[in-house]
């Protein structure tokens, strides 16, 4: 992790020293996830999301030690936000598809605070697919900060479990509302690429930061035709290919697509996984 940034890196040995402080020997593993795992971290733009792993269930007073200690009023986060799950380690070992954690801490400038306690007191709405393909990312590319390799801490979901997942996550996508009308929609481009890196899991069975996964579209020559929701062998991919690259410009400072443009693509990448 020599190629982050100081704060981070400060940041997250300061996160771990703290969970340490309150968990004692019940820490046993501590991961960099999400953008950080997948190499694709943006000052400024990304979250920093991490998991720890204990050795045993968390009473609720250690659980909201660890809150206190850890949100950003006491450990001031250098990005967007910190999204930390804690999970025993049974769970981590189980390839669950349920969520599982004993504590969710989001915090930061920029984030919304919230603090539960159980996958129970989580809103529906808000879904619970997010744990199970979390912890499919940390199998393949977590990073280690403590304790033994991401692979070896988390297992990864079954085929079945893991399309079900990508299903219940598009259809919660398709779910939020968008601006109507064919102007550019802000965080549409988050939509096609989340939709991207989803379809690159399936068809390659492997998971890429959303940027990478929309190139890896590109290169197969076959990206879903977002007109019928089917695949097409079209080499160039016509407009879809064209919505894939405007979308990863706009990760860099460019207009988004529209709204109706990005719910076309995920209908279609919804289509290929449910088959």
């Amino acid at each position: 992790m020599t190629d982050l940034d100081p704060p981070l890196r400060r940041y997250l040995a300061d996160l771990v020293a703290a969970a340490r402080d309150v968990l004692g020997d019940d820490l046993v593993g501590a991961y960099a996830a999400g953008s950080v795992g997948l190499g694709a971290y943006q000052p400024g733009r990304s979250d920093v999301d991490v998991a720890l792993v204990c050795a045993d269930a968390l009473d609720l007073g250690r659980r909201q030690e660890l809150v206190a200690r850890l949100r950003h009023e006491a450990l001031p986060c250098p990005a967007r936000g910190l999204e930390l799950v804690v999970y025993r380690r049974e769970v981590a070992h189980s390839g669950t598809p349920e969520p599982g954690f004993e504590v969710e801490l989001n915090t930061g400038a920029r984030m919304p605070f919230r603090a539960t306690w159980a996958a129970a007191d989580r809103p529906a709405e808000d879904g619970l697919f997010w744990y199970g393909l979390d912890r499919s990312i940390l199998h393949q590319c977590g990073y280690a900060l403590l304790g033994p390799p991401a692979a070896e801490a988390f297992a990864d979901l079954s085929p079945a479990d893991l399309r079900r997942l990508l299903t219940d996550a598009l259809r919660w996508w398709l779910a939020l509302p968008t601006p109507p009308g064919d102007g550019p929609a802000p965080g549409a481009e988050d939509a096609v690429l989340g939709a991207c890196r989803s379809l690159v899991r399936v068809r390659h069975g492997v998971w890429l930061s959303k940027v990478d996964a929309g190139r890896r579209l590109l290169a197969d020559g076959r990206p879903v035709d977002a007109t019928d929701g089917g695949a097409t062998a079209d080499p160039t991919g016509g407009a879809t290919a064209d919505l894939i690259e405007r979308s990863i410009a706009a990760r860099a400072g460019g207009p988004p697509p529209s709204g109706p443009e990005a719910r076309a693509f995920q209908r279609g990448v919804l289509d290929e996984i449910s088959r």
